[in-house]
């Protein structure tokens, strides 16, 4: 069977099924061997909002790097928090803009990067290999499912948990 786009629920179904440390480290993983297409797609997607991005990236530039991991797990985890709702109200393909400018500071140790010799566990992996055989606009569009339903969404506060 091939793989087409879609199969993207079971990629997302996939991704919600791992820890939110593991969802990071995937991210990470993503940029690291995938980043070379997404590079130009994100910043110059016609829909993102390069300054709303760049914006909220600096509020957690501007942390420690304790802080920097506790904001990416609570976008992951969807705690009601400032910076939460602020990514809420981002376009997805903001969001994904908001996630590569996060990895590009991984790169350069700006933000908190990924620890020495990091492996991620065989389902993370998976995920990895799904995404990795679809094709770049399907990796594109999978990668912006992803991001989209992280952060706290305004009309959804005080809907449970």
């Amino acid at each position: 069977m091939s793989v087409t786009s879609n199969l993207n629920p079971q990629l997302i179904s996939s991704f919600n099924s791992i820890s939110t440390d593991q969802k990071l480290a995937l991210l990470w993983f993503i940029y690291k061997e995938v980043g070379k297409s997404i590079t130009p797609a994100a910043p110059g997607a016609s829909t993102a909002s390069p300054a709303v991005a760049e914006g909220l990236f600096q509020q957690v530039l501007g942390m420690s790097h304790e802080e920097q991991l506790q904001v990416q797990r609570d976008l992951v985890e969807r705690t009601d928090n400032t910076i939460s709702r602020e990514y809420g109200a981002l376009s997805d393909t903001t969001k994904l803009l908001f996630w590569y400018l996060l990895a590009q500071g991984m790169d350069r140790s700006e933000i908190i990067p990924m620890p020495e010799n990091y492996n991620l566990e065989p389902q993370a992996s998976q995920c990895l290999t799904q995404l990795q055989s679809l094709e770049y606009s399907e990796q594109i569009t999978a990668l912006r499912d992803l991001v989209a339903d992280m952060g706290v969404n305004s009309n959804s506060i005080g809907n449970g948990n």
